[in-house]
């Protein structure tokens, strides 16, 4: 198990490297900079955009300084803006550590703001769960509970009423799960309760109440409720057929022994596997979710950093949601051990 997760732990490292040069790529070939409007209009004048470059390290050569090379100069030779964010480098004469020491670096559009007081700094008096990545988290973390609770259970009763109008109402429901956006779901959810029952806020002014993350937590996990309903029945009729389940009711068990202890536990691989990626989703949000209710999370200001072509945001919230899929799969790959005593860690 140590061999395991130190082994895994080590491949994060090329990975996440993998991920920030295809993201910085990316970054860069889009027209336009942090200091413009846009493509064709310019925000600031040529000198004063001098100046900033020269502040946030963007007069550097992206890439390998082949200039210094020829100097002789092996550290300016990787003295680049790529290197100096995910390493570290020069800026204004001053030496900054880059990412690999926790840095996420300066916000270029929201002036005088690291990416960490933007994230994960939460406002004035207010407790660490109250900033950007923990409204995420928390409306994360509800949005997987609530399409685990009513998932799973959904697909188990569909597969062992098949072909009954239980099933065929379990999957209608996740049919439409899938198939209907979640901003057309989110839109008729706020005519229904907020418009007519007036049950909640349109647009809440505060997340203080747990009545106001009710719907955003339905909308945000309700297409993953109709994907773990649909796996669940698929793989509990799977299991059905199995021969040891045959043997466990030719034993004499009961049938919500051979059930709850037999089918659901190996019929659950399947779900579990989706569920690593899925939580990594989650918690980073849904840019369009969070426009509709409002909510104070990081998806919205992740939509808004590329159109402001805010490098540093971009690049260490891509590099966040990347660990945050390698540290879920990881997981995943540990709970299978719980789930199937054979499958072994190697």
């Amino acid at each position: 198990m140590a061999r395991f997760l130190i082994r895994r732990l080590l491949w994060l490292i090329p990975v996440m490297f993998v991920v920030a040069i295809i993201t910085f790529v990316l970054m860069h070939m889009a027209p336009g900079g942090p200091f413009d409007k846009d493509p064709s209009q310019r925000q600031v004048d040529a000198v004063t955009q001098k100046a900033l470059n020269a502040q946030f390290g963007l007069d550097k050569e992206e890439w390998l300084d082949f200039g210094a090379l020829s100097k002789g100069d092996i550290v300016g030779f990787f003295d680049t803006q790529f290197f100096t964010y995910m390493i570290g480098g020069t800026v204004k004469g001053q030496w900054r550590c880059g990412f690999i020491c926790g840095n996420l670096g300066l916000s270029f559009r929201q002036r005088g703001l690291t990416v960490q007081d933007i994230v994960l700094k939460p406002p004035e008096g207010k407790a660490p769960w109250d900033s950007k990545a923990g409204y995420s988290l928390r409306l994360g973390l509800l949005a997987l509970f609530f399409a685990m609770l009513i998932g799973v259970p959904l697909g188990v009763v569909s597969a062992l009423r098949q072909n009954t109008p239980v099933d065929y109402a379990s999957l209608f429901i996740a049919t439409s799960g899938v198939t209907v956006p979640n901003f057309v779901f989110g839109i008729f959810l706020i005519i229904i309760f907020a418009v007519f029952l007036h049950a909640v806020p349109v647009v809440p002014t505060s997340w203080d109440s747990p009545l106001v993350w009710i719907l955003p937590t339905i909308v945000l996990g309700f297409g993953l409720l109709a994907q773990t309903a649909r796996l669940t029945r698929a793989s509990m009729l799977e299991v059905m057929r199995q021969d040891y389940i045959r043997t466990a009711r030719a034993k004499g068990l009961g049938e919500r022994v051979v059930v709850w202890r037999h089918m659901l536990k190996n019929a659950l691989i399947p779900v579990v596997t989706i569920m690593g990626p899925a939580l990594a989703g989650l918690i980073t949000g849904s840019f369009i979710i969070e426009t509709m209710f409002a909510f104070p999370g990081w998806g919205r200001q992740f939509v808004t950093a590329i159109q402001q072509r805010d490098y540093s945001m971009i690049l260490a919230t891509t590099l966040i949601f990347a660990l945050l899929i390698q540290i879920a799969n990881m997981t995943v790959d540990l709970i299978y051990t719980f789930l199937d005593p054979r499958i072994k860690v190697n």
